[in-house]
């Protein structure tokens, strides 16, 4: 492992890939941040460990990217404290930003320069040393699979590719946190992908400390632990798997030949079975294990069956009372029916 021009690991982790080290790679105390009366950001505290992806998973406007933005001394907090590799982000701003990458939402690519000569700039910039830039390049590149395309101009690229060159660029001064800004918006699912699959490569081989933002679901999943923030607070911090558990039991969607009378047999023999516009739905801890149970207790014949267990998207349904995208006609899940039911 290389070291960079202040002789620093690329890191700083004990171990690469080690999510959850012991050494806090980000730290928020009360962080505060208002414009005017609006406070865009409200007493947020959390830890990053070394070596972990962390995820500030919110709806637009949220309040992650003015977390963000007072993370990498973009914006000054109102009140509160940070630290990023151990230094305060209002007191060492310069020595924070040597040791920081960030990609934003927006492309900041040179179009008209290729792919190394993007890196060269950037590497100039950061006053890389020079007999290092060359060899910099060449692995920022491989992580990324861009490595065949290093002579190409970026205005060839298609939008992945330009993000995964961005992730590259930002790679190239060995910082020891990497801060990905909503950095797959607008790529189609495939590509997200590939992009994240390069993300955990630089986690998993460079030992680097990953805290991202986004509103996507599924993106969120790949953050070893996951902020919910909404309205500028964080309202639930932790595992994926965790925050799921807290939402509750498994939901079992079922159509039958008499709705009516299997609801009533199945509250009878002590199922949580409440009705819906399409039938009916059990709330039970393994939905899966509990299907053959319910048909036999339903006395009619069932017509569908569906297990659905919680998802992100019902975690941040129980958490903030609505879901993150409030798209008119949207196809409700079971679990949400069942957060329905149970408010009626």
């Amino acid at each position: 492992m290389q070291l960079d021009s202040d002789g620093r690991t690329p890191s700083g982790a004990s171990a690469p890939g080690a999510a959850g080290g012991t050494e806090a790679a980000v730290e928020a105390r009360e962080l505060t941040k208002r414009y005017g009366e609006l406070e865009a950001v409200s007493h947020v505290s959390f830890s990053v460990r070394t070596g972990e992806v962390f995820g500030f998973l919110g709806p637009n406007g949220a309040g992650k990217t003015t977390t963000i933005k007072m993370l990498c001394t973009l914006a000054r907090p109102t009140s509160g404290e940070a630290t990023v590799a151990g230094l305060d982000v209002a007191s060492r701003p310069k020595a924070v930003r040597r040791r920081i990458g960030l990609v934003f939402q927006e492309q900041t690519l040179d179009q008209q320069l290729t792919a190394e000569e993007n890196l060269r700039f950037h590497a100039v910039l950061y006053r890389v040393p020079r007999e290092q830039v060359a060899s910099r390049i060449r692995r920022a590149l491989d992580l990324v699979d861009l490595a065949e395309r290093g002579r190409d101009l970026v205005s060839t690229f298609s939008g992945g590719m330009a993000r995964r060159l961005e992730i590259a660029r930002a790679l190239l001064h060995t910082p020891e946190v990497l801060f990905l800004d909503e950095a797959t918006l607008g790529l189609d699912p495939q590509t997200r992908a590939l992009v994240w699959k390069d993300v955990l490569r630089l986690r998993d081989e460079e030992g680097v400390t990953v805290f991202l933002t986004t509103h996507y679901m599924d993106e969120a999943e790949y953050a070893d632990r996951i902020a919910i923030i909404d309205h500028g607070r964080i309202v639930a911090l932790d595992t994926s798997d965790n925050l799921k558990a807290a939402v509750g039991a498994d939901t079992v969607a079922l159509g039958t030949a008499d709705d009516e009378v299997a609801l009533a047999a199945l509250q009878a023999a002590g199922f949580a079975a409440k009705p819906t516009a399409e039938g009916m739905i059990v709330l039970v801890e393994d939905g899966e294990s509990a299907v053959a149970s319910l048909i036999a207790a339903a006395t009619v014949p069932v017509r569908h069956v569906r297990v659905h267990r919680p998802t992100l998207d019902d975690v941040f349904l129980h958490f903030t009372g609505r879901e993150i995208r409030d798209e008119p006609g949207e196809a409700r899940s079971g679990m949400q029916l069942a957060w329905t039911a149970r408010r009626r």
